[in-house]
Protein backbone atom coordinates (compact mmCIF):
# COMPACT_ATOMS: atom_id res chain seq x y z
CA UNK A 1 0.00 0.00 0.00
CA UNK A 2 1.29 3.55 -0.87
CA UNK A 3 0.42 6.50 1.26
CA UNK A 4 0.87 10.18 0.97
CA UNK A 5 -0.53 12.53 2.90
CA UNK A 6 -0.81 16.62 2.32
CA UNK A 7 0.53 19.50 4.65
CA UNK A 8 -2.59 21.87 5.46
CA UNK A 9 -4.59 21.03 8.45
CA UNK A 10 -7.45 19.99 6.78
CA UNK A 11 -5.24 16.61 5.35
CA UNK A 12 -3.76 16.82 9.07
CA UNK A 13 -7.29 15.87 10.54
CA UNK A 14 -8.34 13.51 7.50
CA UNK A 15 -5.31 11.97 5.87
CA UNK A 16 -5.81 10.74 2.22
CA UNK A 17 -4.95 7.33 1.65
CA UNK A 18 -4.32 5.69 -1.96
CA UNK A 19 -3.51 2.54 -2.64
CA UNK A 20 -3.25 3.16 -6.27
CA UNK A 21 -2.68 6.36 -8.79
CA UNK A 22 -6.12 5.33 -10.15
CA UNK A 23 -7.83 5.48 -7.05
CA UNK A 24 -6.17 8.78 -6.02
CA UNK A 25 -6.70 10.19 -9.88
CA UNK A 26 -10.72 9.07 -8.84
CA UNK A 27 -10.91 10.73 -5.82
CA UNK A 28 -9.02 14.20 -6.88
CA UNK A 29 -11.34 14.86 -9.61
CA UNK A 30 -14.61 14.05 -7.98
CA UNK A 31 -13.99 16.35 -4.80
CA UNK A 32 -11.19 18.96 -6.65
CA UNK A 33 -12.10 19.26 -10.43
CA UNK A 34 -15.80 17.97 -10.82
CA UNK A 35 -17.24 20.73 -8.80
CA UNK A 36 -15.58 23.91 -10.87
CA UNK A 37 -16.55 21.67 -13.81
CA UNK A 38 -20.03 21.26 -12.56
CA UNK A 39 -20.59 24.89 -11.50
CA UNK A 40 -19.41 26.94 -14.86
CA UNK A 41 -20.93 24.76 -17.55
CA UNK A 42 -18.02 22.95 -18.26
CA UNK A 43 -19.36 19.92 -19.65
CA UNK A 44 -21.72 22.01 -22.42
CA UNK A 45 -18.76 23.11 -23.74
CA UNK A 46 -15.97 21.12 -23.61
CA UNK A 47 -16.00 17.62 -22.76
CA UNK A 48 -18.45 15.24 -20.63
CA UNK A 49 -17.62 14.74 -17.09
CA UNK A 50 -14.75 11.38 -16.47
CA UNK A 51 -16.21 8.55 -14.86
CA UNK A 52 -14.54 5.81 -12.84
CA UNK A 53 -14.26 3.29 -16.15
CA UNK A 54 -11.72 6.10 -17.61
CA UNK A 55 -9.33 5.60 -15.20
CA UNK A 56 -9.23 2.38 -15.03
CA UNK A 57 -9.63 1.25 -18.95
CA UNK A 58 -6.76 -0.19 -20.95
CA UNK A 59 -4.40 2.11 -22.93
CA UNK A 60 -6.29 2.43 -26.11
CA UNK A 61 -4.75 3.13 -29.52
CA UNK A 62 -7.37 5.20 -32.28
CA UNK A 63 -6.55 4.58 -35.72
CA UNK A 64 -7.19 6.97 -37.85
CA UNK A 65 -7.32 7.43 -41.79
CA UNK A 66 -8.54 7.58 -45.04
CA UNK A 67 -10.59 4.61 -46.59
CA UNK A 68 -8.53 2.09 -47.85
CA UNK A 69 -5.15 2.75 -45.84
CA UNK A 70 -5.10 -0.53 -44.54
CA UNK A 71 -6.47 0.21 -41.01
CA UNK A 72 -8.64 -2.47 -40.25
CA UNK A 73 -5.98 -4.47 -41.72
CA UNK A 74 -3.15 -2.83 -39.09
CA UNK A 75 -5.16 -3.81 -36.70
CA UNK A 76 -5.64 -8.21 -37.69
CA UNK A 77 -1.41 -7.77 -38.18
CA UNK A 78 -1.19 -6.92 -34.91
CA UNK A 79 -3.63 -9.68 -33.51
CA UNK A 80 -2.60 -11.96 -35.97
CA UNK A 81 -6.22 -12.85 -36.11
CA UNK A 82 -9.31 -12.15 -37.22
CA UNK A 83 -12.07 -10.10 -34.89
CA UNK A 84 -15.71 -9.97 -35.03
CA UNK A 85 -17.31 -7.56 -37.45
CA UNK A 86 -13.89 -7.18 -39.38
CA UNK A 87 -14.48 -6.30 -43.01
CA UNK A 88 -11.48 -5.83 -45.70
CA UNK A 89 -11.34 -4.57 -49.05
CA UNK A 90 -10.17 -1.23 -51.55
CA UNK A 91 -13.66 0.14 -51.32
CA UNK A 92 -14.83 2.08 -48.01
CA UNK A 93 -15.54 -1.38 -45.91
CA UNK A 94 -15.48 -0.44 -42.20
CA UNK A 95 -18.69 2.48 -41.60
CA UNK A 96 -18.56 1.46 -37.79
CA UNK A 97 -16.50 2.39 -35.07
CA UNK A 98 -15.11 -0.57 -33.68
CA UNK A 99 -13.76 -0.84 -30.51
CA UNK A 100 -12.08 -4.28 -30.23
CA UNK A 101 -11.09 -5.18 -26.72
CA UNK A 102 -10.40 -8.26 -24.38
CA UNK A 103 -13.28 -10.90 -23.99
CA UNK A 104 -13.32 -14.17 -22.80
CA UNK A 105 -15.77 -14.98 -25.26
CA UNK A 106 -15.74 -13.87 -29.32
CA UNK A 107 -18.86 -12.23 -29.69
CA UNK A 108 -19.92 -7.96 -30.46
CA UNK A 109 -21.61 -5.54 -28.43
CA UNK A 110 -23.78 -3.24 -30.06
CA UNK A 111 -23.22 0.69 -29.23
CA UNK A 112 -26.62 0.91 -27.10
CA UNK A 113 -25.52 -1.79 -25.02
CA UNK A 114 -21.58 -0.55 -24.79
CA UNK A 115 -22.80 3.29 -23.53
CA UNK A 116 -25.00 1.37 -20.32
CA UNK A 117 -22.23 -0.79 -19.21
CA UNK A 118 -20.47 1.68 -16.07
CA UNK A 119 -17.34 -1.00 -16.80
CA UNK A 120 -16.34 -0.04 -19.83
CA UNK A 121 -14.95 3.80 -21.07
CA UNK A 122 -17.80 5.01 -23.33
CA UNK A 123 -21.08 5.81 -21.29
CA UNK A 124 -20.35 9.58 -22.22
CA UNK A 125 -21.22 8.48 -26.17
CA UNK A 126 -24.46 8.62 -25.21
CA UNK A 127 -24.45 12.43 -26.28
CA UNK A 128 -23.73 11.78 -29.86
CA UNK A 129 -27.38 10.03 -30.16
CA UNK A 130 -28.39 7.15 -32.14
CA UNK A 131 -27.24 8.00 -35.38
CA UNK A 132 -23.57 7.39 -33.63
CA UNK A 133 -24.79 4.58 -31.78
CA UNK A 134 -25.77 2.58 -34.51
CA UNK A 135 -22.50 2.94 -35.82
CA UNK A 136 -20.68 1.48 -32.91
CA UNK A 137 -19.77 -1.54 -31.78
CA UNK A 138 -17.19 -3.50 -29.66
CA UNK A 139 -15.69 -6.92 -30.99
CA UNK A 140 -14.47 -8.76 -28.17
CA UNK A 141 -12.01 -11.63 -28.42
CA UNK A 142 -9.64 -13.59 -26.35
CA UNK A 143 -5.97 -12.40 -27.69
CA UNK A 144 -2.85 -11.72 -25.75
CA UNK A 145 -2.39 -8.00 -27.12
CA UNK A 146 -5.46 -7.52 -26.10
CA UNK A 147 -4.96 -7.98 -22.62
CA UNK A 148 -2.60 -4.79 -22.29
CA UNK A 149 -4.21 -2.74 -24.83
CA UNK A 150 -7.39 -2.07 -26.56
CA UNK A 151 -7.86 -0.92 -30.20
CA UNK A 152 -10.14 2.01 -31.70
CA UNK A 153 -11.18 1.11 -35.76
CA UNK A 154 -12.50 4.17 -37.02
CA UNK A 155 -15.01 4.30 -40.26
CA UNK A 156 -12.46 5.37 -43.24
CA UNK A 157 -12.53 9.19 -43.93
CA UNK A 158 -14.28 10.12 -47.31
CA UNK A 159 -13.04 12.24 -50.42
CA UNK A 160 -14.36 13.79 -52.99
CA UNK A 161 -17.95 13.80 -53.41
CA UNK A 162 -18.74 11.07 -50.83
CA UNK A 163 -17.67 13.31 -48.25
CA UNK A 164 -21.03 15.64 -48.65
CA UNK A 165 -22.79 13.20 -47.84
CA UNK A 166 -23.86 13.19 -43.75
CA UNK A 167 -23.38 10.93 -41.61
CA UNK A 168 -26.21 11.82 -39.29
CA UNK A 169 -23.42 12.78 -36.39
CA UNK A 170 -20.70 15.11 -35.86
CA UNK A 171 -17.93 12.72 -37.32
CA UNK A 172 -14.82 15.12 -36.13
CA UNK A 173 -16.88 16.01 -32.47
CA UNK A 174 -16.77 11.61 -31.72
CA UNK A 175 -13.01 11.86 -32.76
CA UNK A 176 -12.13 14.88 -30.44
CA UNK A 177 -14.13 12.27 -28.14
CA UNK A 178 -11.76 9.59 -28.60
CA UNK A 179 -8.37 11.39 -28.53
CA UNK A 180 -8.84 12.75 -25.00
CA UNK A 181 -9.30 9.64 -23.49
CA UNK A 182 -6.70 7.60 -26.06
CA UNK A 183 -3.10 6.93 -25.32
CA UNK A 184 -2.03 7.02 -29.10
CA UNK A 185 -3.61 8.33 -31.90
CA UNK A 186 -2.17 6.73 -35.49
CA UNK A 187 -2.75 8.15 -38.83
CA UNK A 188 -2.49 6.32 -41.67
CA UNK A 189 -2.00 7.47 -45.16
CA UNK A 190 -1.58 4.92 -48.36
CA UNK A 191 1.49 6.00 -49.96
CA UNK A 192 -0.56 5.95 -53.70
CA UNK A 193 -3.14 8.43 -51.44
CA UNK A 194 -1.59 11.10 -50.27
CA UNK A 195 -4.47 13.84 -51.04
CA UNK A 196 -5.93 15.20 -47.69
CA UNK A 197 -9.37 15.10 -48.28
CA UNK A 198 -11.58 18.23 -46.50
CA UNK A 199 -13.26 15.90 -43.56
CA UNK A 200 -9.78 14.43 -42.96
CA UNK A 201 -8.22 18.01 -42.85
CA UNK A 202 -11.39 18.57 -40.15
CA UNK A 203 -10.15 15.79 -38.40
CA UNK A 204 -6.40 16.74 -38.13
CA UNK A 205 -7.88 19.87 -36.68
CA UNK A 206 -9.91 18.55 -34.20
CA UNK A 207 -7.10 16.44 -32.79
CA UNK A 208 -5.21 19.74 -32.09
CA UNK A 209 -4.06 19.45 -28.24
CA UNK A 210 -3.41 16.07 -28.87
CA UNK A 211 0.06 16.49 -31.03
CA UNK A 212 1.80 14.77 -28.23
CA UNK A 213 -0.11 11.19 -28.92
CA UNK A 214 -0.42 11.80 -33.16
CA UNK A 215 1.97 8.89 -34.45
CA UNK A 216 2.01 8.39 -39.02
CA UNK A 217 2.42 5.28 -40.69
CA UNK A 218 2.49 5.33 -44.10
CA UNK A 219 1.56 2.33 -44.93
CA UNK A 220 1.53 -0.27 -48.48
CA UNK A 221 5.09 1.58 -48.65
CA UNK A 222 6.08 -1.30 -50.52
CA UNK A 223 4.03 -1.06 -53.62
CA UNK A 224 6.75 1.42 -55.09
CA UNK A 225 10.11 2.13 -55.97
CA UNK A 226 12.85 3.71 -53.58
CA UNK A 227 12.93 7.12 -55.64
CA UNK A 228 9.06 7.35 -55.78
CA UNK A 229 8.80 6.58 -51.80
CA UNK A 230 11.33 9.49 -50.62
CA UNK A 231 8.79 12.01 -52.98
CA UNK A 232 5.84 10.73 -51.86
CA UNK A 233 7.81 10.88 -48.12
CA UNK A 234 8.51 14.52 -48.64
CA UNK A 235 5.08 15.26 -50.13
CA UNK A 236 3.43 13.58 -46.73
CA UNK A 237 5.58 16.35 -44.45
CA UNK A 238 4.45 19.00 -46.84
CA UNK A 239 0.79 18.26 -46.60
CA UNK A 240 1.27 17.65 -42.96
CA UNK A 241 2.98 21.00 -42.06
CA UNK A 242 0.14 23.21 -43.76
CA UNK A 243 -2.56 21.19 -41.70
CA UNK A 244 -0.42 20.38 -38.17
CA UNK A 245 0.55 23.64 -36.54
CA UNK A 246 3.52 22.78 -34.46
CA UNK A 247 7.04 23.62 -34.56
CA UNK A 248 8.08 19.55 -34.16
CA UNK A 249 7.96 17.26 -36.50
CA UNK A 250 5.08 14.44 -36.19
CA UNK A 251 7.24 10.81 -36.33
CA UNK A 252 5.84 9.04 -39.66
CA UNK A 253 6.76 5.07 -39.73
CA UNK A 254 7.09 4.02 -42.91
CA UNK A 255 6.22 -0.17 -43.85
CA UNK A 256 3.91 -2.41 -45.05
CA UNK A 257 1.50 -3.65 -42.23
CA UNK A 258 0.19 -6.78 -43.30
CA UNK A 259 1.46 -10.05 -43.88
CA UNK A 260 2.38 -11.07 -47.16
CA UNK A 261 4.69 -10.97 -48.96
CA UNK A 262 6.88 -7.51 -49.96
CA UNK A 263 5.13 -6.34 -54.00
CA UNK A 264 9.01 -4.31 -54.07
CA UNK A 265 11.64 -5.59 -51.10
CA UNK A 266 14.02 -3.19 -51.86
CA UNK A 267 13.54 -1.30 -48.82
CA UNK A 268 13.21 -4.11 -46.67
CA UNK A 269 15.84 -3.09 -43.55
CA UNK A 270 14.07 0.48 -43.72
CA UNK A 271 10.73 -1.62 -43.45
CA UNK A 272 12.07 -3.85 -40.30
CA UNK A 273 14.00 -0.90 -38.48
CA UNK A 274 10.21 0.97 -38.96
CA UNK A 275 8.50 -1.14 -37.71
CA UNK A 276 10.13 -2.19 -34.36
CA UNK A 277 10.35 1.62 -33.34
CA UNK A 278 6.66 1.96 -34.08
CA UNK A 279 6.02 -1.59 -32.07
CA UNK A 280 7.98 -0.43 -29.60
CA UNK A 281 6.33 2.90 -29.02
CA UNK A 282 3.31 0.63 -28.55
CA UNK A 283 4.95 -1.46 -26.20
CA UNK A 284 5.28 1.18 -23.94
CA UNK A 285 1.62 2.57 -23.41
CA UNK A 286 0.77 0.14 -20.74
CA UNK A 287 3.79 1.43 -18.58
CA UNK A 288 3.25 5.06 -19.27
CA UNK A 289 -0.87 4.63 -18.98
CA UNK A 290 -0.68 6.35 -15.55
CA UNK A 291 1.40 9.15 -16.45
CA UNK A 292 -0.64 9.60 -19.56
CA UNK A 293 -3.62 9.95 -17.36
CA UNK A 294 -2.06 12.15 -14.99
CA UNK A 295 -1.15 14.52 -18.13
CA UNK A 296 -4.60 14.24 -18.87
CA UNK A 297 -5.53 15.03 -16.03
CA UNK A 298 -4.23 18.51 -15.74
CA UNK A 299 -4.83 19.30 -19.18
CA UNK A 300 -8.27 19.04 -18.32
CA UNK A 301 -7.93 21.36 -15.50
CA UNK A 302 -6.12 23.79 -16.86
CA UNK A 303 -8.90 24.40 -19.40
CA UNK A 304 -11.77 24.06 -16.45
CA UNK A 305 -9.68 27.06 -14.40
CA UNK A 306 -9.64 29.32 -17.87
CA UNK A 307 -13.24 28.21 -19.03
CA UNK A 308 -14.33 29.46 -14.97
CA UNK A 309 -12.45 32.62 -15.73
CA UNK A 310 -14.17 33.17 -19.41
CA UNK A 311 -17.81 32.53 -17.74
CA UNK A 312 -17.49 34.51 -14.70
CA UNK A 313 -16.31 37.16 -17.14
CA UNK A 314 -19.12 37.06 -19.09
CA UNK A 315 -21.26 37.13 -16.43
CA UNK A 316 -19.90 40.27 -15.02
CA UNK A 317 -20.35 42.08 -18.00
CA UNK A 318 -24.02 41.24 -18.22
CA UNK A 319 -26.48 44.01 -17.88
CA UNK A 320 -28.93 43.17 -14.79
CA UNK A 321 -31.86 44.46 -16.38
CA UNK A 322 -31.99 45.91 -19.88
CA UNK A 323 -30.48 45.10 -23.51
CA UNK A 324 -29.51 41.67 -22.45
CA UNK A 325 -29.71 40.19 -26.07
CA UNK A 326 -27.49 43.09 -27.54
CA UNK A 327 -24.51 42.94 -24.88
CA UNK A 328 -24.59 39.18 -25.63
CA UNK A 329 -23.57 40.09 -29.16
CA UNK A 330 -21.26 42.27 -27.99
CA UNK A 331 -19.31 39.86 -25.69
CA UNK A 332 -19.32 37.41 -27.81
CA UNK A 333 -17.84 39.46 -30.66
CA UNK A 334 -15.39 40.69 -28.45
CA UNK A 335 -14.33 37.73 -26.84
CA UNK A 336 -10.82 37.88 -27.87
CA UNK A 337 -10.32 40.81 -26.30
CA UNK A 338 -11.88 39.29 -23.10
CA UNK A 339 -9.57 35.96 -23.32
CA UNK A 340 -6.46 38.72 -23.27
CA UNK A 341 -7.49 40.71 -20.27
CA UNK A 342 -7.87 37.03 -18.69
CA UNK A 343 -4.23 36.16 -19.65
CA UNK A 344 -3.04 39.88 -18.41
CA UNK A 345 -4.68 39.62 -14.91
CA UNK A 346 -4.15 36.01 -14.19
CA UNK A 347 -1.19 35.15 -15.98
CA UNK A 348 -2.39 32.22 -18.13
CA UNK A 349 -0.38 30.83 -21.33
CA UNK A 350 -2.15 31.51 -24.63
CA UNK A 351 -2.05 27.99 -25.27
CA UNK A 352 -4.42 27.19 -22.74
CA UNK A 353 -7.14 28.85 -24.09
CA UNK A 354 -10.07 27.28 -26.42
CA UNK A 355 -10.10 27.54 -29.22
CA UNK A 356 -11.79 31.12 -30.07
CA UNK A 357 -14.47 30.55 -33.07
CA UNK A 358 -15.31 27.60 -31.73
CA UNK A 359 -16.23 28.85 -28.82
CA UNK A 360 -17.88 32.21 -30.08
CA UNK A 361 -20.17 29.79 -31.59
CA UNK A 362 -21.10 27.82 -28.41
CA UNK A 363 -22.05 31.05 -26.64
CA UNK A 364 -24.26 31.99 -29.21
CA UNK A 365 -26.90 29.16 -27.81
CA UNK A 366 -25.93 29.71 -24.23
CA UNK A 367 -28.05 31.99 -22.12
CA UNK A 368 -25.59 34.36 -20.09
CA UNK A 369 -27.92 35.11 -17.14
CA UNK A 370 -27.59 31.75 -15.90
CA UNK A 371 -23.84 31.87 -15.96
CA UNK A 372 -22.24 31.99 -12.28
CA UNK A 373 -20.13 34.53 -11.01
CA UNK A 374 -16.51 33.94 -10.10
CA UNK A 375 -16.20 31.62 -6.83
CA UNK A 376 -12.88 32.03 -5.45
CA UNK A 377 -13.06 28.61 -3.65
CA UNK A 378 -13.54 26.34 -6.50
CA UNK A 379 -10.84 28.12 -7.99
CA UNK A 380 -8.51 27.97 -5.43
CA UNK A 381 -8.88 24.38 -4.56
CA UNK A 382 -8.02 23.47 -8.19
CA UNK A 383 -4.79 25.17 -7.81
CA UNK A 384 -4.14 23.48 -4.47
CA UNK A 385 -4.66 19.96 -6.51
CA UNK A 386 -2.39 21.02 -9.21
CA UNK A 387 0.05 22.46 -6.79
CA UNK A 388 0.62 19.78 -4.11
CA UNK A 389 -1.68 16.90 -4.67
CA UNK A 390 -0.54 15.85 -8.68
CA UNK A 391 3.21 16.70 -7.33
CA UNK A 392 2.47 14.13 -4.72
CA UNK A 393 0.80 11.67 -7.29
CA UNK A 394 3.56 11.91 -9.57
CA UNK A 395 5.41 9.88 -6.60
CA UNK A 396 3.25 7.06 -6.04
CA UNK A 397 3.56 6.86 -9.95
CA UNK A 398 6.93 6.37 -9.74
CA UNK A 399 6.69 3.82 -7.00
CA UNK A 400 4.67 1.61 -8.48
CA UNK A 401 6.28 1.75 -11.36
CA UNK A 402 9.39 0.74 -9.31
CA UNK A 403 7.38 -2.31 -8.08
CA UNK A 404 5.61 -3.04 -11.05
CA UNK A 405 7.42 -5.67 -13.19
CA UNK A 406 8.22 -4.44 -16.34
CA UNK A 407 4.37 -4.04 -18.57
CA UNK A 408 4.69 -4.43 -22.38
CA UNK A 409 2.50 -5.46 -24.63
CA UNK A 410 3.11 -9.13 -25.95
CA UNK A 411 1.29 -11.83 -28.53
CA UNK A 412 0.29 -11.12 -31.90
CA UNK A 413 2.99 -9.76 -34.05
CA UNK A 414 5.01 -8.30 -31.15
CA UNK A 415 6.27 -11.69 -30.49
CA UNK A 416 7.21 -12.53 -33.94
CA UNK A 417 10.26 -11.12 -34.08
CA UNK A 418 11.86 -11.32 -30.52
CA UNK A 419 13.55 -14.42 -30.91
CA UNK A 420 15.34 -16.71 -33.24
CA UNK A 421 16.98 -15.65 -36.89
CA UNK A 422 13.80 -13.55 -37.32
CA UNK A 423 14.65 -10.65 -35.02
CA UNK A 424 15.46 -7.45 -36.26
CA UNK A 425 19.03 -7.15 -36.80
CA UNK A 426 19.60 -10.72 -35.92
CA UNK A 427 23.01 -12.07 -37.77
CA UNK A 428 24.12 -8.20 -38.47
CA UNK A 429 26.62 -5.98 -37.12
CA UNK A 430 28.47 -7.10 -34.13
CA UNK A 431 25.82 -9.98 -34.16
CA UNK A 432 27.61 -11.14 -37.41
CA UNK A 433 29.07 -14.85 -37.48
CA UNK A 434 26.87 -15.45 -34.46
CA UNK A 435 25.54 -19.25 -35.95
CA UNK A 436 29.04 -19.32 -37.45
CA UNK A 437 31.32 -22.43 -36.20
CA UNK A 438 34.39 -20.42 -36.92
CA UNK A 439 35.52 -16.99 -35.50
CA UNK A 440 34.09 -14.76 -37.80
CA UNK A 441 37.09 -12.05 -37.85
CA UNK A 442 39.25 -14.95 -39.09
CA UNK A 443 38.02 -13.79 -42.15
CA UNK A 444 39.24 -11.17 -42.34
CA UNK A 445 42.48 -11.28 -39.78
CA UNK A 446 45.30 -11.68 -42.96
CA UNK A 447 44.83 -8.18 -43.73
CA UNK A 448 44.55 -6.99 -40.24
CA UNK A 449 47.78 -8.46 -39.77
CA UNK A 450 49.46 -7.05 -42.07
CA UNK A 451 48.86 -3.35 -40.73
CA UNK A 452 49.43 -5.62 -37.32
CA UNK A 453 53.15 -6.26 -37.92
CA UNK A 454 54.17 -2.57 -39.24
CA UNK A 455 53.21 -1.30 -36.08
CA UNK A 456 56.30 -2.82 -33.82
CA UNK A 457 55.04 -5.71 -31.95
CA UNK A 458 57.17 -6.71 -28.60
CA UNK A 459 56.86 -10.09 -27.61
CA UNK A 460 53.68 -10.54 -30.21
CA UNK A 461 51.83 -7.56 -28.59
CA UNK A 462 51.32 -3.44 -29.44
CA UNK A 463 51.50 -0.80 -27.32
CA UNK A 464 48.16 1.16 -27.02
CA UNK A 465 50.03 4.29 -28.45
CA UNK A 466 50.56 2.17 -31.62
CA UNK A 467 47.20 0.78 -31.39
CA UNK A 468 45.98 4.23 -31.00
CA UNK A 469 48.03 5.62 -34.21
CA UNK A 470 46.06 3.01 -36.70
CA UNK A 471 42.63 3.27 -35.28
CA UNK A 472 41.77 7.24 -35.36
CA UNK A 473 42.88 6.53 -39.12
CA UNK A 474 38.91 5.53 -38.96
CA UNK A 475 37.95 9.10 -37.99
CA UNK A 476 35.49 7.98 -35.63
CA UNK A 477 35.67 9.77 -32.03
CA UNK A 478 37.35 9.11 -29.06
CA UNK A 479 34.28 8.15 -27.68
CA UNK A 480 33.77 5.62 -29.94
CA UNK A 481 36.91 4.19 -29.89
CA UNK A 482 37.81 4.42 -26.42
CA UNK A 483 34.86 1.72 -26.36
CA UNK A 484 36.30 -0.23 -29.14
CA UNK A 485 39.52 -0.67 -27.24
CA UNK A 486 37.45 -1.63 -24.13
CA UNK A 487 35.90 -4.41 -25.69
CA UNK A 488 39.03 -5.83 -27.43
CA UNK A 489 41.58 -5.48 -25.05
CA UNK A 490 40.17 -8.70 -22.93
CA UNK A 491 42.94 -9.43 -20.67
CA UNK A 492 42.86 -5.85 -19.85
CA UNK A 493 46.76 -5.47 -20.38
CA UNK A 494 46.42 -2.02 -21.72
CA UNK A 495 47.98 -3.79 -25.00
CA UNK A 496 46.37 -5.80 -27.88
CA UNK A 497 47.81 -8.71 -29.54
CA UNK A 498 47.60 -9.75 -33.49
CA UNK A 499 44.03 -11.76 -32.18
CA UNK A 500 42.64 -8.35 -30.39
CA UNK A 501 43.96 -5.61 -32.97
CA UNK A 502 42.03 -7.85 -35.23
CA UNK A 503 38.64 -7.93 -33.26
CA UNK A 504 39.22 -3.96 -32.61
CA UNK A 505 39.21 -3.80 -36.42
CA UNK A 506 36.58 -5.51 -37.11
CA UNK A 507 34.27 -3.46 -34.53
CA UNK A 508 35.57 -0.29 -35.95
CA UNK A 509 34.49 -1.80 -39.68
CA UNK A 510 30.56 -2.63 -37.75
CA UNK A 511 30.53 0.54 -36.16
CA UNK A 512 31.26 2.50 -39.83
CA UNK A 513 28.83 0.36 -41.41
CA UNK A 514 25.91 2.12 -39.38
CA UNK A 515 25.23 -0.60 -36.68
CA UNK A 516 25.68 -0.08 -32.89
CA UNK A 517 28.02 -1.35 -30.93
CA UNK A 518 27.80 -3.97 -27.97
CA UNK A 519 27.62 -2.69 -24.73
CA UNK A 520 29.78 -6.37 -23.68
CA UNK A 521 31.49 -8.50 -26.21
CA UNK A 522 29.59 -11.31 -27.82
CA UNK A 523 30.41 -14.91 -27.20
CA UNK A 524 30.70 -15.23 -30.58
CA UNK A 525 33.26 -12.66 -31.34
CA UNK A 526 35.74 -13.89 -28.30
CA UNK A 527 39.16 -14.95 -29.88
CA UNK A 528 39.61 -18.67 -30.08
CA UNK A 529 42.99 -18.40 -27.84
CA UNK A 530 40.61 -16.01 -25.43
CA UNK A 531 37.43 -18.17 -24.86
CA UNK A 532 39.15 -20.48 -22.41
CA UNK A 533 40.29 -16.99 -20.42
CA UNK A 534 37.15 -15.96 -19.74
CA UNK A 535 35.29 -19.27 -18.83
Amino acid sequence: MFSWLGTDDRRRKDPEVFQTVSEGLKKLYKTKLLPLEEHYKFHEFHSPALEDADFDNKPMVLLVGQYSTGKTTFIRYLLEQDFPGMRIGPEPTTDSFIAVMQGDVEGIVPGNALVVDPKKPFRKLNAFGNAFLNRFVCAQLPNPVLESISVIDTPGILSGEKQRISRGYDFAAVLEWFAERVDRIILLFDAHKLDISDEFSEVIKALKNHEDKMRVVLNKADQIETQQLMRVYGALMWSLGKIVNTPEVIRVYIGSFWSHPLLIPDNRKLFEAEEQDLFRDIQSLPRNAALRKLNDLIKRARLAKVHAYIISSLKKEMPSMFGKDNKKKELVNNLGEIYARIEREHQISPGDFPNLRKMQDQLQAQDFSKFQPLKSKLLETVEDMLANDIAQLMVLVRQEESQRPTQMVKGGAFEGTLHGPFGHGYGEGAGEGIDDAEWVVARDKPMYDEIFYTLSPVDGKITGANAKKEMVRSKLPNTVLGKIWKLADIDKDGMLDDEEFALANHLIKVKLEGHELPNELPSHLLPPSKRKVTE
